[in-house]
């Protein structure tokens, strides 16, 4: 993994454990926010504008359903952020 990806996942990773109110080591890549956070659709909103304003994108509100983990939140941000790492 490159330096830059290890440093967005972390910060998407304390973004997610922040609303989730979890702490961040509790968030794995691929650990379910529903199934082990019980996260509801308004937190994930509330990552999903938390995210866009960090990073000054927008995302659109039909890759919520994608966003179910850590990886595959970094995955569509580093889509819609043209992020190369």
């Amino acid at each position: 993994m490159s330096e830059a990806r290890d440093q967005h996942l972390e910060e998407l990773r304390e973004i997610v454990a922040e609303v989730l109110e979890a702490e961040p080591e509790e968030i794995t890549e691929t650990g379910s926010f529903v199934e082990e956070h019980e996260a509801d659709s308004l937190r994930a909103i509330e990552i999903l504008a938390r995210i866009e304003k960090k990073y000054k994108i927008d995302i659109p509100q039909s890759a919520l359903p994608e966003m179910g983990n850590l990886k595959a939140v970094y995955d569509v941000v580093a889509e819609q952020a043209g992020w190369q790492d």
